[in-house]
């Protein structure tokens, strides 16, 4: 559970980010973060009425961007085959897979 609220009151009682740590058993990195948060999201002591817990920590805590769909890996068995043929290069084939795949590795990943 965390300990905005606490964070916040006590910031504005006049607590350094030190002192607010040992009162509530958290790292003083962890209160210099919520405060920064906070200032952030032009949140201060007293907190708006109605704001609950759970909007707090969104609004604080946004929840982690989710992952862009992964990228097309390459047929690394039918690069290998390509590869053993007269005049084909990893440079050729990768242009091909590039353009099939626009959103693909680059040419560094693709080696």
């Amino acid at each position: 559970m965390r300990k905005i609220r606490d964070v916040l009151r006590l910031s504005a009682a006049g607590m350094s980010k030190r002192q607010i740590a040992a009162s509530l058993g958290v790292s003083a990195t962890a209160a210099g973060e919520c405060l920064r948060r906070a200032r952030r999201a032009g949140l201060h002591w007293p907190l708006p009425e109605g704001l609950t817990d759970d909007a707090l920590e969104r609004g604080l805590y946004p929840p982690a961007v989710t992952a862009r769909e992964r990228r097309p890996r390459p047929d690394w068995a039918a690069v290998h085959r390509e590869l053993r043929r007269p005049g084909v290069t990893l440079q050729l084939l990768w242009e091909e897979h590039r353009g099939v795949h626009p959103d693909g590795y680059g040419y560094s990943r693709y080696c």
